[in-house]
């Protein structure tokens, strides 16, 4: 399976393949599945094709004509093609071209184009199918993913090789899902399903072939996570259990909220496993504003009592800051340890960041050295060399999606034995995606929210269809200031002309970005940008209000002092990139104006949308836009509206994004090894997939025993396409 292509179809194939295709090896290639299969005397749907799109069709030729050319020497043959559905017109010049005749049924591959209104190939790949050509002639043609130098048929050809010989066949391959699971859910074996895609005799057929590797795709995947959970439980740890009167205790009498059942029950959920020898892996997904922060500063408490020291690690320099206050302030002096005014029953609560001086840098490194500091909140200032703890026991890594895998090793090597690890996100996640992405992880979800919110209400701002509504806006954040209360408003990007049309701290990411096929109106111009809106706010309907920016570019003093002034209701409306995404918490804020909506993901403006409302007066989200409101996009920015169940969004964030950008190129930078797993249509295979996966490896010698099923899961570790797994 890992011969070269260059061995079976020539060098100069294999080398086109390889750079078109990125198709190396036999494997590659018998897993370059058909893309749909054409059908004769089925229509294949001309008269939907798209300009500039390149494809292959299969057509009948209904017409050809050859003429000489008027403005150049030459002659000019047009030809017709029409697959009961519609027509479009192949050209070529000088006589370039097959022989082609009125009644043949032909492949013909290449860009669309438009000429007079018509669409048309120019010199299109032709492959006519005869009757001697039994490829051809079966009764489903399967249409392969091609390139401007590898056509369908070309590909199909070089699969024919491999599937001709059925001995040769049965010998490379070696099945990954073993027999047993095979016949408890009706598989066929791996080679009648490659041949049975590649080469279908019907439908029944594809949909078999299909069930079969789907199973592939999902048991590797899942015997890889499998495997992972198994050696993390594996690996030595140091218990901490809690102890009474400790700084725990402390914390809860400390709080001034009651915890709420769910926080209840992941925290005793939390406390078991914090007390056993095995580090724990644990995801907590929860809602905006559920408490997450205060379920990760009890355990951290925990360890602290157990001896240990906690990091919590923040993407952003404004995030790790509101958490250090919020953590200060909660633990009044016992986080203050040490100081004049400190309780020495506590401990010391530590800020590093990257922005802060080398003087301050080096005070908060000698106090986690010592270990005086029990609790370390920072940036990726805490993965750098010379950042060394005196007994990391617990890591905590907030809004998990930002951060890659190398970042919470980073962090876990500076323990000296595995410590517990903790990875929140307020974004919630699909079930598949949890068992795929987090797969490795043990999941904990909060969904109840705390008693006294207000509660926020979203409404969308159609302004290319009602610019009125934009007026009514402004008035609606001036009646919510003038009651006392404040605002955001939030843009897509900070206004320097360098910045290339987006913020450092903008939507643009792969969690956050619209899906390029739903971009709304507003992308006919460059997105509005914080410094350009604060201006017309100022001069215009906010006139008599304060207004004041924050961005990711403002030096972090300024940016602390913006965000103080805001806690402080010194500020009215703050005009700010989603570097308030999360974690900012002022209950004060009741009303949010997001600026061109469609520009951001559909997880994003949920985030958004949580940082009002946080207190007892009830929020008001407004999501601006000029997409019509029966496009795509404006569907989406209407459901968004419609409910503030994030657990809801984050299926609905799955439908409008490719799943791609969950698996594969979009998070990782390369292309996905799954290519036929859904993870919105085949959770119920998933999830048996993975109750297969978890007996395997936990049963006999685990992988050992099941060889072929080894080998496709250390080829899988060996590949750096399963990069995306590492997310979690």
């Amino acid at each position: 399976m890992d011969t070269p292509l260059s061995r079976v179809l020539g060098p100069k194939t294999a080398k086109v393949m390889a750079e078109q295709l990125s198709l190396h090896s036999v494997r590659d290639l018998l897993r370059h599945y058909p893309r749909r299969y054409a059908r004769r005397g089925e229509m294949t749907r001309l008269d939907g094709l798209e300009v500039g799109d390149r494809v292959t069709v299969l057509a009948q030729v209904k017409s050809v004509s050859t003429r000489k050319m008027q403005q150049r020497r030459g002659t000019l043959t047009e030809v017709t093609v029409g697959d009961g559905a519609g027509s479009m017109r192949l050209v070529f010049f000088n006589n370039r071209h097959a022989h082609l005749d009125v009644g043949e049924w032909g492949l013909f591959a290449g860009t669309v184009g438009l000429w007079r209104g018509d669409k048309q190939f120019t010199h299109p790949d032709c492959h006519i199918l005869t009757g001697d050509d039994d490829d051809w002639a079966r009764a489903m043609v399967p249409l392969y993913p091609a390139s401007k130098d590898v056509s369908s048929w070309v590909v199909q050809k070089s699969v024919k090789l491999l599937l001709d010989d059925a001995h040769s066949l049965e010998q490379l391959l070696d099945d990954p899902i073993p027999a047993a699971v095979r016949e408890r859910h009706g598989l066929v074996d791996l080679a009648t399903a490659l041949r049975q895609k590649h080469r279908p005799e019907s439908q029944e057929q594809v949909d078999q072939a299909d069930e079969r590797l789907k199973w592939d795709e999902a048991l590797v995947l899942q015997a890889t996570l499998a495997a992972r959970r198994r050696s993390a439980a594996l690996e030595p740890g140091i218990a901490r259990p809690p102890r009474r009167g400790g700084l725990l205790d402390a914390v809860d009498v400390a709080l001034p909220f009651s915890l709420t059942d769910g926080q209840r029950e992941v925290g005793e959920e939390l406390a078991a496993e914090l007390s056993r020898e095995q580090p724990m892996n644990r995801l907590l997904q929860g809602e905006v504003g559920s408490g997450k922060t205060v379920v990760a500063l009890r355990a951290m408490a925990q360890v602290v009592d157990a001896g240990g020291q906690a990091a919590l690690l923040a993407p952003t320099e404004v995030l790790a800051a509101q958490h250090a206050r919020s953590l200060a302030a909660i633990l009044g002096p016992l986080g203050r340890a040490g100081e004049l005014d400190g309780d020495p029953a506590g401990t010391r609560v530590a800020l590093l960041t990257g922005s802060q001086k080398a003087a301050v840098r080096r005070e908060v490194r000698a106090a986690v050295a010592d270990g005086s500091a029990g609790i370390v909140v920072g940036t990726h200032a805490l993965l750098q060399e010379g950042v060394d703890f005196a007994d990391l026991g617990l890591v905590v890594v907030d809004e998990q999606h930002r951060f890659g895998v190398e970042q919470r090793d980073a962090l876990r090597a500076k323990g000296t034995r595995p410590p517990h690890v903790l990875v929140m996100t307020a974004t919630p996640i699909p079930r598949t995606v949890a068992m795929t992405v987090y797969g490795d992880l043990e999941t904990s979800t909060l969904r109840q929210l705390p008693a006294g919110r207000g509660g926020v209400s979203s409404s969308v701002v159609p302004v290319g269809e009602k610019p009125a509504w934009l007026d009514r806006a402004w008035a609606r954040v001036r009646e919510e200031v003038a009651a006392g209360r404040q605002a955001y408003v939030v843009c897509p990007r900070i206004g320097d002309l360098e910045d290339g049309g987006k913020g450092d701290d903008g939507p643009d990411d792969a969690d956050g970005a619209p899906p390029p096929e739903e971009k709304g109106a507003s992308d006919k111009r460059p997105p509005l940008a914080v410094l350009d809106v604060a201006e017309a706010l100022r001069a215009g309907p906010l006139s008599a209000l304060r207004v004041e920016v924050l961005h990711g570019r403002m030096p972090p003093e300024e940016k602390e002092a913006r965000m103080r002034a805001f806690a402080a209701a010194e500020i009215d409306v703050l005009v700010a990139t989603t570097v308030v995404e999360v974690g900012v918490d002022v209950p004060n804020a009741t009303v949010m104006v997001v600026m061109d909506a469609d520009r951001f993901g559909v997880s994003q403006l949920h985030q958004l949308r949580g940082r009002v409302a946080r207190g007892a007066h009830a929020g008001l989200c407004l999501l601006v836009s000029e997409a019509p409101s029966t496009s795509p996009t404006g569907q989406r920015l209407a459901a968004v509206a419609s409910t503030t169940d994030g657990f809801e969004l984050a299926r609905l964030d799955l439908e409008t994004r490719r799943e791609g950008d969950v698996l594969g190129a979009a998070q990782s930078g390369r292309r996905t090894t799954v290519k036929l797993l859904s993870l919105l249509h085949d959770e119920a295979l998933i999830a048996e997939a993975r109750v297969e996966a978890t007996a395997l490896v936990e049963q006999g010698r685990g992988l050992a025993d099941h060889p072929e099923l080894a080998a496709a899961v250390a080829a899988l570790a060996m590949d750096d396409r399963a990069t995306y797994l590492e997310k979690a």
